[in-house]
């Protein structure tokens, strides 16, 4: 349809742009009056120019703006795969402001502004918390919001800066990480190409993001890989348990070949599936095959185990290998010489998301060694909860984790707060552990 117009537009232009010579060249010839002939080089130059301009290729001006556009999505993409921060943000709001009709760019967290650019930056200083009601109503409906009500951009309270708004939720996979805001002095500018504009630039800045969080995880798996070989493979407990069966040999050769199965079983699981995903309850019974070989070493008398999962979460998938390193660390490094070891393993769902608790009475730590154990890992403690706060966090994003508390002389409880109830994984059929 377009391409049909202008070549109707053409064939107009060049008829006229004939007629008028046809004029000119027939009063030159009859010695008419010359003021038609300047008349009609004026009018033929007119039309020459207007034929330039309508002639201009469509697809060459499409080009171009896509040139354009990918220009500017390299530009964000540099800062964007830094992740979304004070820095990043305000460089990208710079350059998204020539690229629309907009008055001011912003964008934020899901709680603070992170950059500004444009008409009203001394009224929206960085780091500020999110006081429209419009930017809380698309973070919580994850949708596009177009605002034509100066009151619902009342921010501060008075400022009257602008009149309208588009606001675009960065959504990732774990929802949205901020918003991404174009303010208008007036909301005649807000039409559907700066509506389109808008929602695009949203989704390349989520899509970055999302790139960025990928490489992230990427190269956290790369590390983790690393470390669950290292924290798994405890040269301490693996002396200790051939030590235990080379005893049990002359003492009792019946349960020394059954120690050894089970050694060879659990090394085997964990060597093999240091990354692989198993249920909550394949997890306990790794676990309670590494407490077989402590109870072999220290009596059943000096390590007690109470182990509660809560109704329907035994099925949940998880990395192999996040309780039962705890469970060695407690026993390792948490023994007092006069009491037994109390071990409480707890799975619950607290306010919609699945806590995994080891609790224990033994001597604890103070806080300072607590810190240091998760900034730098340290030794083979450090070493292994690190590693297993690496990998809850690279399967199940930055919000999942380990926490630990301890009081010197009192004991240790570590929390992996897995996430949502809703968005783990759960195996439909079971996968008993046969081995």
């Amino acid at each position: 349809m377009q391409t049909r117009r202008l070549s109707l537009i053409e064939a107009v232009l060049i008829g006229v742009a004939a007629l008028l010579a046809l004029i000119a060249v027939a009063v030159l010839v009859t010695h008419g009056h010359w003021a038609i002939i300047v008349i009609c080089v004026l009018g033929i130059i007119a039309v020459v120019l207007i034929s330039i301009r309508s002639s201009i290729d469509p697809d060459r001006l499409r080009a171009r703006q896509s040139e354009r556009t990918l220009n500017l999505a390299a530009k964000t993409m540099t800062f964007m795969r830094q992740g979304l921060n004070e820095e990043s943000a305000g460089a990208v709001c710079r350059l998204l402001l020539p690229a629309t009709s907009a008055n001011a760019v912003a964008i934020t967290s899901t709680e603070i502004i992170l950059g500004f650019a444009g008409t009203g930056k001394e009224s929206h200083p960085i780091g500020d918390p999110i006081r429209t009601k419009a930017t809380r109503e698309a973070l919580a409906t994850q949708k596009m919001l177009v605002i034509t009500s100066p009151e619902d951009i009342n921010y501060p309270p008075g400022d009257t800066t602008f009149k309208a708004a588009i606001i675009v939720p960065l959504l990732l996979r774990n929802g949205p990480a901020g918003v991404l805001k174009f303010y208008y002095r007036t909301a005649k500018r807000i039409d559907e190409t700066e509506q389109a504009m808008a929602f695009g630039f949203g989704s390349l800045l989520a899509m970055q993001l999302s790139l960025a969080d990928l490489d992230e995880q990427r190269d956290l798996a790369a590390k983790m890989e690393l470390k669950a070989l290292q924290a798994q493979i405890n040269p301490h407990f693996l002396f200790n348990t051939i030590n235990t069966i080379a005893s049990l040999i002359r003492t009792d050769p019946a349960q020394a070949r059954i120690l050894l199965r089970e050694f060879a079983t659990f090394y085997r699981r964990t060597l093999e599936g240091s990354l692989d995903q198993i249920t909550i309850e394949q997890e306990r019974l790794q676990t309670l095959r590494y407490l077989g070989f402590e109870f072999a070493r220290f009596g059943r008398d000096r390590i007690l185990l109470e182990c509660d999962i809560e109704k329907g979460l035994e099925d949940i998938l998880v990395p192999a290998f996040i309780i039962q390193p705890i469970v060695e660390n407690a026993v390792g490094h948490g023994m007092k010489d006069d009491t037994p070891l109390h071990i409480e393993i707890m799975v619950r769902e607290i306010a919609g998301e699945v806590v995994i608790t080891v609790q224990d009475n033994g001597i604890g730590m103070t806080r300072d060694v607590v810190n240091h154990m998760l900034d730098s890992g340290g030794e083979h403690m450090g070493i292994a909860l690190k590693n297993v706060d690496d990998r809850l966090k690279g399967f199940f994003g930055r919000d999942a984790g380990l926490s630990v508390k301890s009081e010197l002389g009192a004991g240790t409880t570590v929390s992996l707060r897995l996430g949502p109830l809703d968005r783990l994984k759960v195996v439909t059929n079971d996968k008993s552990d046969n081995s």
